[in-house]
């Protein structure tokens, strides 16, 4: 099967979600699932970015998307692999693992 370019998106913002006390920072988030991606599935590209929910947000999109955080429908950081919503608030790898093995990813552990 042949590698894909996934995109993930990650949205958040510099102060923890109200309800995510104890979680990991949303840019923690990000530099995490960076690492963490970049060990599962070395030499395949990924690419991330992270989206400021509270920046101004020039891709119609991302702007609807972050609109919906701020409005209180998702929580953040809420990660997103193409349109799909892979999780919200506090981010567990293996649904992420299993996404991107969907758009053909190749674990190497």
């Amino acid at each position: 099967m042949s590698t894909k370019n996934a995109k993930i998106e990650i949205y958040g913002a510099d102060i923890i979600c109200a309800s995510c006390v104890n979680s990991p920072s949303s840019k923690d988030t990000y530099e995490w699932l960076q690492a963490a991606i970049s060990r599962k599935y070395p030499e395949q590209p990924v690419e991330i970015e992270y989206i400021d929910i509270e920046s101004d947000i020039s891709d119609p999109k991302q702007k609807e998307m972050a609109d919906k955080v701020l409005n209180d429908e998702y929580f953040y950081p809420l990660v997103m692999i193409g349109d799909e919503m892979i999780g919200e608030g506090h981010i567990q790898l293996k649904p992420v693992f299993n996404e991107l093995e969907k758009h053909g990813y190749v674990s190497k552990e």
